[in-house]
């Protein structure tokens, strides 16, 4: 089993840094960083790349409307050259909110430019000139100027619906999951990986402290975010077993924000999308997420109190 680790949104650019340094010392195979409306992710990973040394590093994820498949190739190229061959490049449509009201385009056709996205950079990065005639995009002539470290870059998907998930399985490297129900996501493993092998990533919000309610309610807060601003993620778990939890927690957010929409999160629910407690209330509950079939469990860092002792705790938790 893969060990992996994301240091999320709730951390400044400073701390992830110092976070990724001392990660290089422990067994972690890949470092994964979120792009969101902060910190961007190529420049991220760059400086991470200074930081480890025998770590993967990804993009969990890079939004395919915010930049063109050229800029996202030659960005992976240049953080693949700077980091000695370690880039996954994770890539997902992101949601018509942020796509639309954050950069300013139309979401649409997102399944057909995914593929236009993952055709368009394997072929930039095979270093050869390049002409391509897709339903969206016309590019002609395409040359990248460097030679790439790797003509390869491992490619994986962020997937929800049955859509995307089909695609990842069928041109992806591997597939990243997120807020995903237990039972769901092993019945969805079971069923692609008997038609084609992939690895298969799963980002998991955790949060670990010695007073478990201290945990539990961070934990809580960061499901009920993701909840309230993220459709995809809503409307993919009121289909999946959490209907009312889901409705509450939105109708909840329209009327007060955030203040007490996590106290809505059900314990079934925590349960089934995030892993918080006692550190040893955490390592039991790793197991089953690991029975799902997850070849790569990530561990997204949900810092509480004084950042720097709550993420060595968290090392000891997941990353010894």
């Amino acid at each position: 089993m893969k060990i992996a680790c994301s240091l999320g949104s709730l951390l400044s650019i400073n701390e992830v840094l110092r976070c990724s340094e001392i990660i290089s010392k422990t067994k972690t195979e890949t470092l994964w960083v979120p792009e969101t409306w902060g910190m961007e992710n190529f420049s991220m990973l760059s400086a991470i790349s200074n930081k480890t040394y025998n770590q993967k590093i990804g993009s969990s994820i890079i939004n395919i409307y915010s930049r063109s498949p050229s800029t996202i190739a030659m960005g992976a190229a240049t953080v693949d050259t700077l980091s000695d061959g370690r880039l996954i490049l994770g890539l997902g449509t992101s949601s018509p909110p942020i796509v639309e009201t954050f950069h300013g385009y139309k979401f649409e056709k997102p399944l057909q430019r995914m593929k236009e996205y993952v055709e368009i950079i394997r072929l930039v990065l095979s270093g050869k000139q390049i002409t391509y005639n897709g339903e969206i995009f016309d590019l002609k002539n395409f040359t990248l100027l460097i030679k790439p470290k790797r003509e390869s870059i491992p490619i994986y998907l962020a997937a929800v619906n049955k859509k995307m998930v089909k695609l990842a399985w069928e041109i992806g490297d591997g597939v990243i999951f997120y807020l995903r129900p237990i039972n769901e996501m092993k019945e969805t493993i079971a069923r692609m990986q008997s038609i084609k092998k992939i690895d298969v990533a799963c980002q998991i919000i955790t949060c670990v402290s010695d007073d478990a309610e201290i945990a539990i309610e961070r934990a809580k807060k960061t499901v009920a975010f993701y909840i309230s601003v993220g459709k995809v993620y809503r409307e993919f778990l009121e289909k999946n077993g959490f209907n009312s939890e889901t409705k509450n927690i939105f109708e909840e957010f329209k009327k007060s924000g955030f203040k007490i929409n996590h106290s809505l999160v059900s314990d079934s629910m925590l349960k089934s999308l995030a892993i918080c407690g006692t550190p040893e209330e955490c390592k039991k509950h790793v197991g089953n997420f690991e029975s799902t079939g997850i070849t790569q469990p990530i561990f997204q860092f949900n810092p509480v109190g004084d950042v720097s002792e709550s993420f060595k705790l968290f090392k000891e938790t997941f990353l010894n």
